[in-house]
């Protein structure tokens, strides 16, 4: 489509309509542009938290029965109804990626919606699908998208991605998951406890490598109970097998293997869209892939009046880190005449989980970053089965792990894996945010008897 003669002139251009859509009531008088390249709603609502989430609920029921006989109950799972499964989750999100699209179209007199890519062709001016917009204040919230790995043979073979996977219209019998970090941890669980055989492929010697040792060990532990482990596997090439199957050729332990699925599922990271965005026309500070757009606490880039937020600038991609960077940015925009009365953002605490089976849930420093360092600290760890909700689960793999710092007794990090860790891991959280000391948050609160909170006040009293 060519290029229109004219400029279409905003106060705010926004690219991307996941947490760069939370505009607030106090932007009613700006003259705002969205842009969104996909589905309205962005990652999180459409493909990834939400949705996922929504999958990881029903699989660990599907999970839980055949381990309900160490209760004394004794069930079996009948039927798993995948194409109900799938209409349960979609049938509810996409109703939502719509409604929020027409609630902008003709309901926010201020908010023009532009569908299509957008990419810069100088500071503060864009191209969406031949139409020019230019902002007094940009707001890049484009998100990323899966990484795909330089593997021969990819791109002949029928493939899925995060993006795609929750789709499917039937369970595969076996599924090929590459990768070994939070996306395959989750997926890999839900088709596991749908019926799908499943082999992990992954190059190190465990899953979620990034996680506290400890932690990292006890997943991978396991997830070698249910499902096949391949570590220490470099992927050499993909090809589609003479029974339409596909057949994935590693080398581990020094020789070729091959690994033959039905599906196969690329889970190997995400890449923020930096590049697709053209920033270098903007004078943006990337990365050096050119993908991750640079900003400082402010959320400020390296050009004046452009801002970034969400997955397209962070190394952690969570969508409550995108939300409190929308807040703040936002409000940065608003009072962009008045620097004394911006909002930073601190990462400095900011906790994460992975739905796998089991959960894991972290906050801060690992052991192993601290290890070698001149930080003097102390460690306990607790384990799920030595409080009374733990022997009501007969849980024998969970535990909660706390790093303190051995004289000033502030929390450094925490790590739990097992049932609600996310939820466990909160208190930790607020303690660490808020410069509590263990000793105050072990004796000055209340923890309820017999509640799985007890797993976390009894690691603090061993601190």
């Amino acid at each position: 489509m060519p290029l229109t003669s004219s400029v279409q002139e905003f106060d705010l251009v926004i690219v991307g309509s996941g947490s760069g859509n939370a505009i607030p009531p106090a932007m009613d008088g700006w003259r705002i542009a969205l842009v969104e390249k996909g589905v309205f709603g962005g990652t999180c609502l459409n493909r990834g938290c939400i949705p996922s989430k929504m999958f990881v609920h029903a699989a660990d029921l599907a999970a839980s029965v055949p381990r309900m006989a160490r209760l004394g109950v004794h069930a079996t799972l009948d039927q798993v109804d995948w194409s109900g499964i799938v209409e349960r989750v979609f049938g509810r999100i996409d109703p939502i990626a719509a409604g929020g699209e027409e609630y902008r179209r003709e309901r926010c007199d201020n908010v023009t919606v532009f569908a299509g890519a957008a990419r810069f062709l100088d500071e503060r001016t864009l191209e969406v699908d031949g139409v020019r917009l230019r902002g007094r204040h940009v707001l890049l919230a484009a998100g990323a998208r899966p990484h795909l790995p330089d593997l021969p043979g990819l791109d002949s073979v029928p493939f899925h991605t995060s993006d795609t996977i929750m789709r499917l219209p039937e369970l595969p019998r076996r599924m090929i998951v590459l990768g070994g970090g939070f996306i395959a941890a989750e997926l890999g669980h839900v088709f596991g406890s749908f019926g799908v055989e499943i082999t992990f492929v992954f190059r190190g010697p465990r899953l979620l490598r990034d996680q506290d040792d400890a932690i990292s060990a006890r997943v991978t532990e396991e997830y070698r109970r249910r499902f096949e482990v391949a570590d220490g596997s470099t992927p050499l090439r993909v090809r589609t097998a003479e029974d339409g199957s596909v057949a994935l050729t590693v080398l581990r332990g020094g020789g070729e293997v091959d690994i033959v699925g039905d599906a196969l599922l690329v889970a190997t990271g995400r890449t923020p869209n930096g590049d697709e965005l053209d920033v270098a026309a903007a004078g943006l500070a990337t990365d050096p892939t050119g993908r991750r757009v640079l900003t400082d606490e402010f959320l400020r880039t390296s050009t004046n009046g452009i801002w970034a937020i969400g997955d397209l600038t962070n190394e952690q991609q969570l969508k409550h880190l995108a939300n409190a960077e929308a807040r703040a940015a936002f409000w940065n925009i608003l009072n962009h005449d008045d620097p004394s009365a911006w909002r930073r953002i601190d990462r400095t605490h900011v906790p994460w989980a992975v739905f796998g089976s089991p959960q894991i849930a972290g906050v801060g420093l690992r052991e192993q970053d601290l290890v070698d360092g001149d930080v003097p600290f102390v460690v306990a760890s607790k384990d799920f089965g030595a409080t009374a909700y733990g022997w009501a689960m007969e849980d024998s793999s969970s535990f909660c792990k706390v790093i303190a710092h051995r004289d000033e007794r502030t929390i450094l990090g925490a790590h739990i894996i097992g049932p609600q860790a996310p939820t466990l891991l909160q208190p930790l959280v607020q303690a660490m945010q808020l410069g509590q000391t263990v000793d105050q948050i072990a004796h000055d609160v209340w923890y309820i008897h017999p509640a799985l909170t007890e797993v976390v006040e009894n690691a603090l009293l061993d601190l």
